[in-house]
């Protein structure tokens, strides 16, 4: 268990420095102002690091994202290594996330399928 709750404190502070490290440092210019971290997973032994990422954008430009973050890694894995005091830090694997798209397109059925019901409603009731 303090082996689970260490990784969870070392996930949120990755999480907090590469969200930092994204807005602030990296220059790229394919990766825009709408790329959020939304989660980390690193492995046990810290070799390895998930970065799960949203970006809202079009696929050519997801793809892009994706490629200038994967680029830039090398320089984040610098920066996290200079700012969170690890033995190792962990070579940053960045994967797309679709979860937040998806619930927004799932808002939108829901509230689509509220204003039809509303409506049939109405209708029957003149």
């Amino acid at each position: 268990m303090k082996n689970n709750n260490r990784i969870s404190r070392i996930n949120d502070e990755i999480m907090k420095e590469l969200s930092q490290i994204i807005r602030s440092e990296v220059k790229d210019p394919r990766i825009g102002s709408m790329t959020t971290v939304i989660r980390v997973d690193t492995t046990t032994d810290l070799k390895y690091c998930k970065v799960f990422v949203s970006v809202l954008g079009k696929e050519e430009e997801k793809q892009s994202v994706m490629k200038g973050l994967k680029n830039a890694s090398g320089f984040m894995r610098h920066l996290l290594a200079e700012r969170i005091n690890l033995r190792f830090t962990p070579e940053l694997q960045f994967k797309l996330d679709e979860s937040t798209e998806y619930a927004i397109h799932m808002n939108q059925l829901i509230e689509q399928v509220a204003k039809e019901r509303e409506a049939r409603e109405v209708n029957q009731n003149e």
